[in-house]
């Protein structure tokens, strides 16, 4: 008796079956985009981001703005976008 047997390697399933969605997003609300925020802020700019607290957030199209606060005439703010549905970075500097 002659058969074949196929096997394959490849993972075909898609991903997005197996991401958590949540009809809010990832980022819901404005108290957890500052706290994504710092999370990232924090290992890259150190403790000296506390000088732009409060930080503050608005909500643009789907797309959390994350700015410092600054408190003198120069120099520039914290700034982060975080996508809400996925919570993706999409941009993020340090003004000087």
């Amino acid at each position: 008796m002659i058969g074949s047997v196929f096997f394959s390697c490849s993972n075909k399933t898609s991903q997005s079956n197996h991401l958590y969605k949540s009809e809010k997003g990832l980022v819901p609300d404005e108290s957890t985009a500052i706290k994504v925020a710092e999370a990232i802020w924090y290992p890259v700019y150190g403790n000296g981001i506390d000088k732009e607290k409060p930080f503050v957030a608005k909500l643009v199209d789907e797309i959390w703005i994350v700015k410092g606060t600054i408190k003198t005439d120069f120099g520039g703010a914290l700034y982060i976008e975080i996508q809400k549905k996925d919570c993706k970075i999409l941009k993020m500097y340090h003004g000087k």
